[in-house]
């Protein structure tokens, strides 16, 4: 039916042109205010005067004011082209009128009556679009359930301004407007998920953001999206008590970052940070280390034939990344804490002030909660005030000591040469006595602390790492004690040569948080971490330490973990190492929106060939699409041809991203020269790369996890290509589950097994 048909089209249009004219009338309102915000934030800069405490004040309010209104009018200019994608009409249960409610990505206010023009989606009413059917409904406000009865669901299409499409449904979206959202370019479908966020994914978006969320979910599930809107959702919702900069989301790489890095400021969030986990080690730690690749290592396990090699180096990798690791950390920090205190008293001259044991006793009990070098600082306030206390009282001591000294010499000698000189000594050695007193009393508390030795997190490690017997005893309960020495001199070979590894860095973050403590400017309070799959135990309680709570969502997909050797296996299991026995919120999303359903199937045979139950197998949804074949070539240049062709139909079909996935970084290389012979240069994206902006590139099977592009090419899907193992089938997987809409494998020589199954 054309949109013309629809009996309300004339209604809807209208109702179009009112929130349009509308917003445009605000729009100007506030772009003025924002105008005279800035000459007033310029005239205060320019007439800035320090002591006048009235005017600084002003000044910064007037720049929280500037900075909200640029991003208000960032917002409208972004919503003039599209105000709203649904409808509700919903009556409450107590009352009998009838509300009309357009939902958008951003609020809009009628200022006149305060009516609401356009409802922000984040908002709690706006859940009867996403999880309410018509009939009875209820939705969570505030002050608690609000009932009622949804009268109409309705989605529009509306682009650049004009009505295209009107939709009437019961569920969140209907088939065909889903399957136009799905069967979108990579660029657009990230930024309108707002319009065809499904139930349970509103459910992820929406749940509390105080106890840990942990997503199992499946290839192509929106993770990614779902998480972004998250951020934004709490965002929005915790305005008042926390800004973007509390939030943080943690990426696999920076190529990823640049990938998703438009999506949050179109639903209207700036300054989330957005890191790797690798980034924000070292900004935690404080300093620069060089990180071993972690495709290197990768490709080393993929590649290298010696058994005996490999499960030294996962050993090792697991060993670090363990809960075990952890606690092992735990017991030499005690040893640390232990010896902290220097073993001295603290007095002056001959005059104690405090014992050892006390200042010992307020450093390990009193302070506890606190890193051990904030803790000096308040040792340091204890010793200022004892020494307060008792500097007239030292001073009283000394002169009564000598006085009594003096008297006595009086009583016992007549008045004679000798005895003058006695008492000009005693007072020579009293007045001596008194000045080195109020001489020390400037610099005994500074030279007490001095003492106190405090060292960087690299430092204490590399000091657990060379005390071979002090690493035997702490390890000797968790590993065996020739994985124990092999840990300990791989490691340190590592930092002798200024390199260390991923796993290294939760151990010195953790080192760095309890002992030296953090620096002020990190301030996170919620963690998002996508694919988390690749996440040690150890990382996440660092990650759980640094924020001091347990505000987490962790969105992951085991059968994407191709760092099992050190990453999760188990979500329940892990989860209550970290966050503790049911304290922590489980979530499966299967169904797959991304590609088609018969590229899902295919990469649904190819990983239930491992037959791991653990492994949960996605649900396509919808949309229809070619079948998956897979082309056996026994010449290499077979294969580039054939590529050669794909490419021309991928241009000649005008899709705006395509990918060719290579196993490893080497074979990229390699496809890269034989193309260019044929004078097709593609760009290969590899550990350090920051950007995608489209088009064709080649890239490895590691850094392809959690992207998308409308078409993929499987480079080499090969039996000697892709063995039988774990890791084998899971790359395999993730290359196959990054297609939109088409999928071509090609195989140099027999293909890998898994794929003879499709």
């Amino acid at each position: 039916m054309s949109v013309l048909d629809h009996p309300d089209y004339n209604k809807e249009v209208e109702k179009l042109n009112y929130t349009l004219e509308y917003m445009k009338i605000y729009n100007k309102r506030v772009f003025e205010e924002k105008l005279r915000v800035d000459e007033d934030v310029e005239y205060g800069l320019k007439h800035y005067n320090s002591d006048n405490a009235e005017q600084f004040n002003e000044l910064i309010i007037n720049k929280v004011i500037k900075d909200s209104l640029n991003q208000r009018l960032k917002n409208l200019n972004k919503s003039l082209s599209k105000p709203y994608f649904s409808r509700v009409d919903f009556i409450e249960k107590e009352g009998n009128r009838l509300e009309e409610l357009y939902i958008g990505k951003v609020s809009l206010l009628r200022e006149t009556d305060q009516e609401l023009i356009i409802v922000d989606w984040r908002a709690p009413i706006a859940t009867l679009y996403y999880e309410g059917r018509i009939g009875e409904a209820s939705f969570e406000s505030p002050s608690g359930a609000i009932q009622g009865e949804i009268k109409l669901k309705r989605q529009y299409t509306i682009e650049k301004s004009e009505l295209k499409e009107i939709h009437d449904i019961d569920i969140t979206t209907n088939d065909e407007f889903l399957q136009a959202a799905l069967g979108s370019s990579k660029d657009k479908r990230l930024k309108d998920i707002v319009s065809t966020i499904q139930a349970e994914q509103n459910r992820v978006i929406r749940a509390d953001m105080w106890k840990p969320l942990v997503v199992q979910g499946a290839a192509g599930g929106g993770k990614t999206t779902i998480a972004l809107h998250r951020i934004a959702y709490l965002l929005y919702n915790h305005e008042k008590t926390l800004s973007p900069k509390n939030f943080m989301i943690i990426a696999p790489n920076r190529f990823f970052l640049n990938y998703i890095s438009e999506v949050l400021p179109d639903l209207g969030v700036e300054n989330v940070v957005q890191t790797t986990f690798e980034d924000f080690a070292l900004e935690v730690i404080g300093k620069k280390f060089k990180i071993e690749n972690t495709s290197e290592k990768l490709s080393f396990l993929i590649n290298n034939n010696s058994m005996d090699r490999k499960h030294k180096v996962e050993n090792i990798s697991s060993f670090k990344s363990s809960f075990k690791f952890k606690k092992i950390l735990d017991k030499y920090i005690k040893i640390i804490e232990k010896n902290f205190i220097p073993k001295e008293d603290f007095k002056i001259e001959s005059f104690l002030l405090l014992k050892y044991e006390e200042i010992n006793d307020l450093f390990i009990k009193d302070y506890s909660y606190l890193p051990m070098k904030e803790r000096i600082n308040e040792i340091k306030k204890n010793l200022t005030n004892i020494l307060k206390q008792n500097k007239d009282r030292i001073i009283e001591d000394i002169e009564h000591t000598y006085d009594r000294k003096i008297e006595k010499v009086k009583e016992k000698m007549d008045d004679c040469v000798e005895r003058r000189s006695i008492i000009i000594n005693l007072a020579d050695t009293r007045d001596l006595m008194l000045t080195k007193v109020k001489k020390t009393y400037k610099s005994v508390i500074r030279e007490y602390i001095k003492k106190i030795l405090v060292l960087s997190p690299m430092e204490y490690y590399k000091k657990l790492l060379e005390d071979k017997l002090l690493f035997k005893e702490l390890s000797y309960e968790y590993v065996e004690e020739t994985i124990a020495e092999e840990i300990r001199l791989e490691t340190l070979k590592n930092i002798k040569s200024n390199t260390i590894e991923v796993e290294d860095l939760a151990p010195l973050m953790y080192l760095k948080v309890v002992v030296n403590g953090l620096d002020d400017r990190i301030n996170v309070r919620h963690v998002v971490i996508d694919e988390a799959q690749d996440f040690s135990v150890f990382q996440l309680i660092v990650l759980k330490k640094i924020i001091g709570g347990n505000s987490f969502t962790v969105l992951g997909d085991l059968c994407q973990g191709i760092y099992s050797y050190r990453g999760i296996n188990h979500w329940e299991e892990a989860s209550r190492l970290v966050f503790g026995e049911d304290n922590f919120s489980m979530v499966t999303l299967k169904q797959s929106y991304r590609t088609t359903i018969e590229i899902m199937k295919a990469a649904n045979i190819v990983i239930k060939s491992l037959n791991d139950p653990s492994l949960i197998e996605a649900e396509p949804v919808i949309r229809h699409g070619e079948e998956v074949k897979v082309v056996e070539k026994y010449n290499f240049k077979d294969i580039i041809e054939c590529i050669k062709n794909d490419i021309s139909n991928i241009q000649v079909d005008g899709f705006k991203s395509a990918a060719i996935i290579c196993k490893t970084v080497e074979e990229c290389i390699e496809f890269k020269k034989e193309l260019k012979k044929l004078g097709i240069d593609i760009k290969i994206i590899n550990e350090g790369e920051n950007e995608y902006s489209g088009g064709m590139v080649l890239i490895p099977c590691h850094l392809a996890k959690g992207l998308e592009f409308d078409v993929v090419i499987i480079a080499n899907g090969s039996k000697k290509m892709y063995p039988k193992t774990e890791l084998n089938v899971k790359l395999l997987y993730i290359a196959m589950t990054r297609p939109i809409h088409k999928l071509y494998i090609y195989s140099l020589g027999e293909m890998a097994e898994m794929l003879k199954l499709i």
